[in-house]
């Protein structure tokens, strides 16, 4: 299929015998253009089905009213709740976004932050990919002047705005919960321990122990379980243990509180009654597993929106905050099926 050639300023000067620069005037709103010929020059672009080409205009302005969101993966209900949260509200503001998938790559991460910059994008926000190390990119967003907001997976050294969870008072809510239940022997599966949120929900899991006074068994702590994949491959290694677990805490993802469970049918194990299983995020498939998934909300749409509003509040404000805000949302522990020992502990 051959492509129409797109109509530009000088397809609408030329029939109207007018100089670019007067098309572009108008179709700037510029007061220096007398309303007939302003009126003229927008029939005309209407009729030639005129588009305005957003990133040029961006380009001469140095700046435009898209914000850029990066994020690990798209194809997770968390990351996907976010986005919506924040178009909810931007679309109000008039502003559009443009969103980039890091696919859990540093390097791709880099490359997703040159190309919003290159944009001339108003503001960025950004949940970092599972190998982040070197945070040059990010300090380079602030170097040309962008603001950044980090949220959920962060540097935490560096100064921006940040939107977080309360990682480790919900996996102590979770892990009480499990021993609350009668499990003594709980795995914890954890995510990569460069990124603050997997080295908070450690955190909460062992805080949760101590308060019990139950004690901790390396053998029992997998690292970098936190794929299904990885999940299902850990559970293995767990459940062939001489003393195997009774429960295991996913503390890393949904999606490898379903590898857990994977192995956990495969192998005969009945849930909850032999095998307590948690998750985390709240994924939409957690209620329609059998047994459903005890989980947390991360409560994702809220967070998109106060990510929104927060850079709006600051672009809207006339004094501006030289200690960028910090906000935590407190997360919810979803109790279902796949840990309720106790029938009497309601959802």
């Amino acid at each position: 299929m051959k492509n129409q050639k797109r109509t530009t300023i000088y397809d609408i000067a030329k029939k109207l015998n007018l100089n670019a620069s007067s098309v572009s005037r108008a179709l700037s709103n510029n007061s220096n253009v007398s309303e007939a010929t302003r009126k003229l020059i927008l029939d005309t672009a209407k009729e030639l089905n005129y588009k305005q080409n957003s990133l040029a205009s961006n380009l001469r302005k140095g700046h435009n009213q898209t914000i850029g969101v990066i994020v690990p993966r798209i194809n997770q209900n968390y990351f996907a709740d976010v986005i919506a949260g924040i178009e909810e509200v931007t679309y109000q503001k008039g502003y559009n976004l443009v969103i980039c998938q890091s696919n859990e790559s540093s390097a791709r991460e880099v490359k997703c932050v040159n190309t919003l910059i290159n944009q001339h994008v108003s503001c960025i926000v950004i949940s970092l990919s599972a190998d982040f190390e070197d945070d040059k990119h990010l300090q380079t967003i602030k170097e040309h002047g962008i603001p950044l907001i980090q949220f959920d997976r962060v540097a935490e050294h560096l100064d921006t705005f940040k939107v977080l969870n309360d990682n480790e008072q919900a996996s102590i809510d979770a892990v009480s919960h499990l021993i609350e239940q009668g499990y003594k022997r709980i795995a914890l599966l954890e995510g990569p321990q460069n990124l603050n949120i997997f080295r908070q929900r450690k955190a909460g899991y062992l805080a949760a122990l101590k308060k019990y006074k139950v004690p901790v068994l390396p053998e029992l702590i997998k690292e970098n379980a936190w794929t299904k994949e990885l999940g299902a491959e850990s559970t293995k290694e767990l459940l062939n243990l001489a003393e195997p677990p009774d429960a295991i805490f996913a503390s890393t993802s949904d999606f490898s509180a379903l590898g857990v469970l994977e192995v956990a049918t495969k192998m005969g194990l009945k849930v909850p009654e032999e095998l307590g299983i948690c998750g985390y995020s709240n994924e939409a498939f957690t209620e329609i597993t059998s047994p459903s998934i005890t989980t947390i909300d991360q409560y994702s749409v809220s967070m998109g929106k106060t990510i929104a509003n927060l850079y709006f509040q600051e672009i809207e404000s006339s004094e501006k905050d030289n200690n960028p805000k910090i906000v935590s949302i407190k997360p919810k522990l979803i109790v279902r099926s796949s840990t309720l020992r106790n029938k009497t502990e309601g959802y």
